[in-house]
């Protein structure tokens, strides 16, 4: 890591010039610090994850992104979220977490893949909304809201187990494809990192790019100082070339640029006022002060916003000095506390003037067009207004034109027929899943009286289905009523995940219960002469029934 200083003017920041794509900047490599360096002592080495979460009825999900990630270590208490690893370049990552309420620990869990980690916090008290992730009302800088996955869950159906399982499964395939775009995100709600290159900016990611052909990892800001992790140290006292990573930057300053004219616009038209914004990997979300908007307000904004940017207003940058009378005029939302020297202000040419220190286009013409999705649900009785800008929107329609022409390919009709015929597949899956579940219990039932009357009833009865599920294991156990023989029942892949059930005198399940899940690699539960929970490792059954042949035979010499 090195520092340098953030004495660049505003104008040269936004055009390129000190850190951009027009010319390449040769400066003097300051003296190397041996215990900034990343690979080179422990106290500095070792970085926060970027870490994404979102909240649901049962569940904290939280996502730590780290590609490639190996020594990976998670602890998770009632209270608390310990989360290690080391990255792909070897540098260690350690992010620790105090919960906004209490956990159950016992009942979490983590998926890893080779994109990142996902946890899967219990709640202690279900149904319950999280405003935060934390217990304390300051958020990390490293912590994001995952606007992508978060909505409004409150009055709709709790989610059940069954869906966890789902995404974990989704994340092991997703984990054999490419990785995605390298675009990390930030909540700007209370984290206010700055970099080099943004001079101080409150709202925008990091730039990224090359000192001397060596990859920037990092760039954080401490008072008037950029701290630049890199791949390797570089030579102390050396002339450097720095080059930044444009596309990157440039899609940082159309959406900025594009959060600025939208709210303007929603501001003069209705009233609306931004409280927050979120510059997404995907897609931005501007937190408007408003509980609902219609239909016909958001194809008004829209609208405008794309005239202006036809109309080619220009984005321009002044200097004020912290006495200046202007300051009080302009808008903002207040300096950090350790800012020094003059105030940037942007103005859009008759619009909008705020005071700013992110990177943004030299006119609205840059920004090409805007687009606005649509509007979610909120915190605190707000409105998120979901919008791309300038790139974003060509690459959108790219997705979306892949999108119809497999769905054209899969359902065999053109875009105009494709709800349609979702709809047509979607009724006949429902139909044929309800006759899938009634003949699954007629085989349950089936099942159950030929092992009640088999020649071999006694001691254990076993049985595996790769298909099947907790109410097919319930109802064998159901229509056998036994307590005086144990019944092991398992579905699920054989050499994968599953579900098992274990049913018999209540006396020895107690014992046994735990026993199995221990050896199945699991978590269960038991009540009423029976111990049900889920296996990670449905490979290791005949140890598990060995161990259920063993307690007979012992419960059997000492009667």
């Amino acid at each position: 890591m090195f520092s340098l200083p953030l004495n660049c003017s505003p104008d040269h920041i936004r055009r390129g010039s000190c850190w951009g794509r027009p010319q390449d900047l040769k400066i003097a490599a300051p003296a190397w610090n041996s215990k900034c360096h990343p690979g080179a002592g422990a106290a500095m080495a070792r970085q926060h994850a970027r870490t994404l979460w979102y909240d649901r009825p049962r569940y904290v999900f939280m996502e730590f992104c780290v590609e490639d990630s190996t020594d990976v270590h998670v602890l998770i208490e009632d209270h608390r979220i310990v989360f290690s690893c080391k990255n792909a370049d070897g540098v260690e990552l350690y992010n620790e977490i105090e919960f906004y309420a209490k956990v159950n620990s016992k009942d979490s869990q983590d998926k890893r893949s080779s994109r990142s980690i996902t946890c899967f916090v219990r709640k202690w008290k279900e149904k319950v909304a999280w405003p935060r992730l934390t217990k304390e009302d300051i958020k990390p800088v490293w912590l994001s809201v995952d606007f992508d996955n978060w909505r409004d869950w409150e009055g709709d159906e709790e989610m059940e187990l069954a869906h966890v399982e789902h995404y974990a499964e989704l994340l092991k395939k997703v984990s054999t494809k490419r990785p995605p775009p390298a675009m990390d995100d930030l909540d700007v709600s209370k984290a206010f990192p700055s970099t080099l290159q943004e001079l101080l900016s409150q709202f925008l990611p990091d730039d990224r790019g090359t000192i001397n052909d060596i990859s920037v990892l990092r760039v954080t800001r401490r008072g008037e100082q950029a701290d630049h992790f890199t791949q390797t140290p570089l030579d102390p006292g050396s002339q450097v070339l720095v080059r930044v990573d444009w596309e990157r930057r440039f899609d940082h300053m159309q959406q900025h640029s594009g959060q600025h004219l939208i709210t303007a616009v929603a501001d003069h038209l209705f009233k609306l006022k931004t409280t927050s914004w979120e510059l997404g990997r995907f897609r931005s979300a501007i937190e408007l002060d408003t509980p609902s908007m219609t239909a016909e307000q958001v194809a008004a904004i829209e609208q405008s916003v794309n005239e202006k940017i036809r109309d080619r207003l220009p984005v321009n940058v002044r200097e004020l000095s912290l006495d200046d009378p202007e300051v009080e005029q302009v808008s903002g939302r207040g300096l950090p506390d350790d800012h020094a020297g003059p105030i940037r202000v942007v103005s859009i040419e008759g619009v909008d003037s705020n005071m700013c220190c992110g990177t943004h286009v030299s006119n609205l013409s840059d920004l090409q067009v805007i687009k606005i999705l649509g509007t979610e649900k909120g915190k605190k009785n707000r409105t998120n207004l979901i919008f791309l800008a300038g790139n974003r929107v060509l690459k959108w329609m790219e997705r979306s034109h892949g999108t119809e022409k497999a769905l054209t390919a899969l359902l065999k009709c053109g875009t105009e027929d494709h709800v349609e015929a979702v709809k047509k597949l979607q009724n006949s899956t429902k139909i044929l899943q309800k006759n899938n579940l009634n003949l699954l219990r007629d085989l349950a039932v089936h099942i159950a009286h030929s092992l009640r009357n088999s020649p071999d009833w006694g001691g254990v009865v076993v049985l595996h289905r790769k298909e099947g599920d907790s109410e097919f294991m319930n109802i064998i156990a159901n229509e056998i009523g036994s307590e005086e023989t144990l019944l092991f029942l398992t579905v699920g892949d054989e050499k994968g995940a599953g579900l098992f059930l274990l049913a018999g005198p209540p006396a020895s399940l107690e014992t046994l219960g735990p026993r199995v899940a221990e050896v199945l690699e699991g978590k269960g539960a038991g009540k009423k002469g029976r111990f049900q929970g889920k296996a990670t490792k449905m490979s290791r059954r005949m140890e598990a029934q060995a161990l259920l042949q063993d307690y007979i035979s012992t419960q059997s010499a000492k009667e």
